[in-house]
């Protein structure tokens, strides 16, 4: 079982190797064996970003396979990783929501946070409030998308990627805030933004790449987001916080986790090698065109993150009053 003070020791030992320059015999060089970087949903973003970021990290190893093995919106991945090879030849890159957020909405889950080494992440997204064209034109505010729903209950309705998602809750809380009746409409994929568009739900909450480009095009209006500053990528529209909603925040970060018993040394190189590849122009002017901020932290900080988050998303999922799942 690793603990939060083996985490600490682990960077530690990490920097002290990097201030030295001595790297152990087999880790100074590219990994020979193949590493297996895997994501646990289905082609889209994020597979193309584990690529994106593999492709820059030549000096890691020689060869780098990205999988998809989807499945229970990414608990067989992270199953699969938990039990993998403890060498750094296999890792998760995916959302902090299987930490943050599963151990909340699901009575038992396949593996535990001790099952995994934090290494860094990677990108960060915020969530995108839309409406189509089944909200009237002069509706173009957060605050006129409320009144909006007040007057027409029958009609008000927010698509998600997925019930129990931080989506639905972030919806849910609006419409506990506001005392409104907005009906939640759970969707796999990109559904709810092809329902959006033809107008047979009122609104949609996803992750902003989704449809960022559809806003740019005037094809969908964005009246919010919900991350902590204004989104570089849709610079007008407000955030959630700017309309007055500050405790509806949602950031999703993507990031790269290690079986728990991967020794320190190996992590810090990891670390190191995903970083280096978030500096490259490649991986900026890639993960731009894909509607993402670069995001890299610390092994500590995001252990740190995890834990708060995790606490935090504990608080809005009981407050919801949502049922845990199997």
């Amino acid at each position: 079982m690793i603990t939060r003070r083996d985490l600490l020791n682990a960077s530690a030992a990490g920097v002290a190797l990097s201030a030295t320059g001595f790297v152990p015999q087999g880790i100074a060089q590219p990994l020979a064996r193949t590493v297996h970087i895997v994501t646990g949903f289905t082609p889209g973003l994020q597979d193309t970003m584990g690529r994106l970021i593999a492709s820059q990290m030549k000096d890691y190893a020689e060869t780098i396979v990205v999988e998809t093995r989807p499945g229970a919106a990414g608990r067989v991945a992270a199953e699969s990783v938990k039990s993998g090879a403890a060498d750094g030849s296999i890792m998760l890159f995916g959302p902090l929501g299987f930490l943050t957020l599963f151990p909340h909405v699901h009575k038992t889950l396949p593996y535990k946070a001790e099952d995994f080494i934090p290494v860094t992440t990677a990108g960060a997204v915020p969530t995108l409030l839309t409406v189509g064209p089944k909200v009237p034109a002069e509706v173009k505010t957060l605050a006129d998308f409320v009144a909006w729903c007040r007057a027409n209950p029958g009609q008000a309705s927010f698509g998600t990627a997925g019930a129990g998602s931080t989506l639905h809750f972030i919806g849910a809380m609006l419409g506990r805030t506001e005392r409104i009746e907005y009906l939640h409409v759970p969707y796999q994929g990109r559904g709810a933004i092809d329902d959006l568009l033809k107008g047979e739900i009122a609104s949609a909450i996803m992750p902003l790449p989704s449809s960022f480009s559809l806003v740019q095009a005037g094809s969908l209006r964005a009246l919010a987001t919900t991350g902590t500053h204004r989104s570089p990528f849709l610079p007008d529209v407000p955030t959630m916080a700017e309309a007055g909603y500050p405790s509806l925040r949602d950031t999703t970060w993507s990031g790269f986790f290690v079986p728990a018993k991967t020794p320190a040394p190996v992590v810090e190189k990891l670390n190191g090698a995903i970083q280096a590849a978030l500096r490259t122009d490649a991986v900026k002017s890639g993960m731009a065109k894909l509607g993402v901020e670069i995001d890299a932290i610390s092994m500590n900080d995001l252990t740190r993150l995890i834990a708060s988050e995790s606490e935090r998303w504990k608080g809005i999922v009981q407050a919801t009053g949502f049922t845990p799942a199997g």
